[in-house]
């Protein structure tokens, strides 16, 4: 057999498949997956570099963690060699050991050869002592080391067209004269990224020692069109679900914010991380005027800001039927005026309108917005506060000096907590759900708000990628998912809190 059969035998004889329905059966590798293989190993130039870039869930990691093993205890095993996968998260980088760890746990065959190391994200291949190990941008560990085959997992996620950690690990492996370098990923969102800049060197150059298979929709395709979803999806009606597609092919088309998403993650193009979160239309389409009574049950949302920022705090109330939005914000006086003209918003005039209240003096004042906070409380139930740990020691300090007790739960600002609360806003907007009266300053956030994604998909709000203010529309989405959360309306306190620090 050639390497590569050998290597294909080897993964269809002893790599189970590591988890879904199948878990446990054979790996049967497809015609994309055999011929990737195929065109890395039977390269009579050799192959110094393998580019295998496909739409999420077409099995690339659980191939590439079959793939290791081969390198770990198979056929390309080489004695007292080192294996390395890295990315640029702790938890994208642990997902190929984590798959290459259940493949051997799965066999009793690699059981008998492999020994695991669970807290080095490491695989000993006992034969030849070869070592694996998953590192991450994060760790810092890509120094000192030799890797004869360097695994790189989603390469598109690097913005730019450097990057330090990889860089690291491309130069580690001159050590070796025929080292492999394997990149799997989504593309990255521009031209001039650099797994873009990697797949345009790959076609336009012609280098018989790079091998690269990209599978990727027409840049012109509709969202429907399900032979776009077919050229990015090449498991598609195998192991990747046609449904799983549609039922998000469909949010993308009657979600604008969803589109992106869709074309990057699902159709493989190359689309811009970041994109707008909500359309105007739908927005406007929401503009019903709130209506709310004393002691009407509400859950809220508090974003502070730094010093001389805009601090917002929103309330969301339930009839059963809509969401009615509640805000308020503040700012300091002092200045008012400049930072109307660096904003391009007029909020001088909003607060002679009085929908932002002015603090005197040059900054935020902590213990204006605790009286204000602890007001709605008096009038209204709030079933909890939703609170982003920014300067919050000084808030809750301000809340005891007067005696307000208020219902109070941290609310995280990364993609974990973040993105079930921006999917249900989207989805309150889209199903024309919330009515927020056209506040001007509510109406700044929601059209200044961009999403951004983390490999999974995930989205949050990203204040640094927005094209202003956004704290209401965030404050919006803490209150949506503080109710939602099923947080229980006990009494809370920061001080309590094991994630808040004193010193924040």
């Amino acid at each position: 057999m050639t390497r590569g059969q050998r290597v294909i035998a080897f993964i269809e004889t002893l790599c189970p498949i590591p988890e879904g329905k199948h878990v446990g059966a054979p790996m049967k590798l497809m015609d994309f997956q055999r011929k990737f293989i195929l065109d890395v190993y039977d390269n009579p130039k050799g192959t110094s570099r393998a580019y295998l870039s496909v739409g999420r869930k077409n099995g690339k990691s659980a191939l590439i963690a079959a793939v290791l093993l081969a390198h770990l205890v198979g056929p390309e095993a080489r004695t007292n060699s080192q294996i390395v996968s890295g990315a640029r998260s702790r938890d994208q980088a642990s997902l190929v050991f984590k798959l290459a760890e259940k493949m051997v746990r799965l066999s009793p065959r690699l059981s008998a050869v492999v020994k695991i190391v669970p807290s080095q994200k490491s695989l000993i291949g006992l034969p030849r002592n070869v070592e694996y190990k998953a590192i991450s941008a994060e760790a810092g560990t890509a120094h000192g080391l030799s890797p004869v085959l360097a695994i790189l997992d989603e390469v598109g996620q690097v913005r730019g067209q450097q990057d330090a950690f990889i860089e690291a690990i491309e130069t580690a492996q001159g050590a070796h004269d025929d080292p492999l370098l394997i990149a799997i990923s989504t593309q990255a969102a521009t031209d001039g990224d650099l797994f873009s800049i990697w797949l345009d060197d790959a076609k336009n150059a012609k280098d018989p020692r790079i091998v690269c298979h990209l599978y990727a929709a027409p840049e012109d395709c509709e969202i429907m069109d399900r032979e776009a979803w077919k050229a990015a999806n090449p498991a598609l009606g195998q192991f990747r679900s046609l449904t799983d597609i549609e039922d998000f092919a469909k949010q993308a088309a009657r979600l604008p914010a969803k589109e992106n998403s869709f074309r990057w993650l699902y159709l493989n193009q190359r689309i811009e991380a970041s994109s707008p979160f909500l359309s105007r239309s739908e927005w406007e389409a929401n503009a019903g005027e709130p209506e709310v009574t004393r002691g009407m049950q509400c859950w809220a949302g508090l974003d502070l800001s730094a010093s001389r920022d805009l601090t917002a705090f929103v309330m969301a109330f339930d009839d059963g039927e809509a969401w009615h939005i509640v805000p308020q914000f503040f700012l300091p006086a002092d200045g008012i005026r400049e930072r109307a003209k660096i904003d391009k918003v007029p909020y001088d005039i909003w607060a002679d309108q009085g929908f932002l209240t002015l603090i005197d003096g040059p900054v935020i004042v902590p213990a204006i917005v605790a009286r204000h906070v602890a007001e709605a409380a008096e009038e209204y139930n709030i079933q909890m506060l939703a609170y982003d740990r920014w300067r919050i020691n000084d808030f809750q300090r301000e809340l005891d000096a007067i005696g307000a007790t208020i219902p109070m739960a941290p609310f995280g600002q990364g993609f974990k907590d973040m993105a079930p609360a921006v999917d249900r806003l989207e989805i309150m907007v889209a199903e024309r759900k919330l009515r927020h009266g056209g506040h001007p300053l509510l109406n700044m956030c929601a059209a200044n708000a961009v999403a951004v994604r983390d490999p999974a998909g995930n989205r949050k709000l990203d204040k640094a990628k927005s094209t202003g203010r956004i704290d209401g529309l965030v404050a919006l989405a803490m209150a949506l998912g503080a109710a939602s959360s099923g947080e229980a309306a006990t009494p809370a306190s920061p001080w309590e809190d094991e994630g808040f620090s004193l010193s924040a």
